[in-house]
């Protein structure tokens, strides 16, 4: 691949792998399985087939394995060819070339035309009614340019931009099928599309005609599964194959069943109650700091899980080596004392209360949002817990942004700053907290113009660190990943981004 250091600069420096992890295949597996079939236990819906539609980070997992980008990271880091075969950079990041992949088909056994890659950015560069692309990133973009002679796709910069590659993962999709994205999809990818049942199964297949590594696993099916004891009992019962995430403890029950083995990984994500700055009493700085101070971590990783995970202090984890701030972690060290200042400062001396809306198919985020709550009490605020369906809850807090606080996992969609960051742009569509803050856009902005790296790295920072010292958010922790595989399979590899990649896994 042409500028391959290119490539490697832009994304490998952004990331460490958190940890690789290859399976020791044993004898025995599934009662009565065989090599054609697995499944794949998920806890929640898809809130959407279309990718470029989709929200919620468990949909995105999942269809990671239908969909491709003219790139697509790999499990340690890397951005590796995709829909494209070759990559040229130009006037140092202002001008990127793509030639298209020789010979690449569709799901539906059409060719990949360079037409098709032209929709599919085109679309994730359409702007809403507030004006920012799918794809923020991508406002970026001054023109895309075909060649279908020598399939060559040609995207100019407004300005230079050398991380520009790494968002490049948004999913080329057929413009034939624009009217049955979310109802038929079609892509690029080792799995495609069979069926979809609401509240129960996404069913895929391998495809045959994939350009790369074929899938060793011919047909997989995504089990919705919402509720712990279920999941457990279906593990045991040799319903589902694999099940990522599990809680702590259950981790331990079933690393003692001679049927499975566990690992353990981290998910990559920015746990945090999440506040909405723009309803009171949220408005006032000096509110969200004493509920900071108030927030024992420690206690919420000891409780949710067993003491693992790392303590994280603004929208970024670990495994953005070159952002990751580990010294924001002691930002708002427990002070209970400093909370009830604080409130009085503000104004709530009486103390505050408020709803805490969580969605109730992730455990491990309404544990923390009980612990919360009991460690709130003692400085003098309530704070409610409210159980909401998934679907509710992209539709009400996420989308509608119509709560108080929730505690959920951010997770980066492209090995990029600006995946964790571009959220808290005031005018940001996804800026779900209605986090507002001159000097935040003023860096951020910066950042995403500077072409020097030394400068660029320096403004991400300054926005954690005003994320940080405004208490945008209750940061809390970048969650331990325990994941459950029959034995009898071997291949799965924990990604540094929210991945389930089941192409890599093999039945022994």
């Amino acid at each position: 691949m042409k500028k391959e250091t290119v490539l490697k600069r832009a994304v490998s420096c952004l990331l460490a792998v958190t940890l690789t992890a290859a399976l020791c295949g044993c004898a025995g597996g599934k009662k009565g399985g065989n090599s054609d079939k697995f499944t794949v236990g998920i806890p929640q819906d898809i809130d959407s087939l279309d990718p470029h539609d989709a929200v919620a980070a468990g949909t995105k997992e999942v269809l990671f394995n239908l969909f491709e980008g003219l790139l697509k990271p790999d499990s340690e880091g890397n951005l590796i060819p995709a829909v494209a075969q070759e990559m040229q950079e130009k006037e140092n990041g202002k001008v990127y070339e793509f030639t298209l992949r020789s010979g690449i088909k569709f799901h539906d056994g059409s060719p990949v035309t360079v037409d098709d890659v032209a929709y599919s950015l085109n679309k994730c560069s359409a702007t809403g009614p507030d004006g920012t692309p799918l794809v923020p990133e991508f406002a970026n973009i001054s023109k895309v340019e075909t060649d279908e002679a020598s399939s060559l796709i040609t995207i100019t910069l407004k300005q230079a931009d050398t991380d520009f590659p790494a968002y490049l993962t948004c999913a080329i999709t057929p413009e034939a099928n624009k009217d049955k994205e979310d109802t038929a999809p079609i892509g690029t990818g080792p799995y495609k599309f069979v069926s979809y049942t609401p509240q129960d199964r996404l069913v895929v297949r391998r495809f045959d005609d994939y350009w790369g590594t074929k899938a060793n696993i011919e047909n997989v099916t995504f089990k919705i599964v919402p509720g712990t004891d279920t999941l457990v009992t279906d593990l045991e019962g040799g319903s589902i194959d694999m099940f990522a995430r599990v809680l702590s403890e259950q981790a331990r029950t079933l690393s003692e069943n001679p049927e499975f083995q566990v690992l353990e990984g981290t998910m990559n994500l920015v746990q945090a109650l999440y506040l909405n700055n723009g309803r009171e009493p949220f408005k006032n700085e000096k509110v969200r700091q004493a509920i900071c101070y108030a927030v024992n971590r420690q206690e919420i990783l000891d409780y949710v899980s067993d003491g693992k995970g790392t303590i994280i202090g603004s929208s970024m984890y670990p495994s953005f080596k070159k952002y990751y701030m580990p010294e924001l972690s002691d930002r708002y060290a427990t002070d209970v004392e400093k909370a009830k200042s604080l409130l009085a400062e503000a104004g709530f001396s009486n103390g505050v209360s408020f709803t805490i809306t969580v969605p109730s198919n992730y455990t491990q985020h309404v544990d923390t949002a009980l612990v919360i709550s009991r460690q709130l009490k003692e400085v003098g605020i309530n704070a409610e817990i409210k159980e909401v369906e998934w679907g509710t809850w992209l539709s009400d807090v996420y989308t509608a942004r119509n709560f108080d606080a929730t505690v959920i996992g951010v997770d980066a969609s492209n090995l990029t700053a600006s995946a964790l960051l571009s959220r808290f742009e005031s005018k940001a569509s996804n800026n779900f907290i209605n986090f507002s803050d001159a000097a935040y856009d003023e860096n951020y902005r910066k950042a995403m113009n500077e072409t020097d790296d030394a400068a660029r790295t320096e403004s991400f920072k300054e926005c954690e660190r005003i994320l940080s010292d405004r208490a945008a958010n209750v940061y809390i922790q970048d969650l331990p990943e325990f994941v459950v595989i029959r034995k009898g399979y071997s291949g799965y590899r924990f990604y540094p981004l929210y991945v389930q990649d089941i192409s890599l896994i093999s039945r022994d």
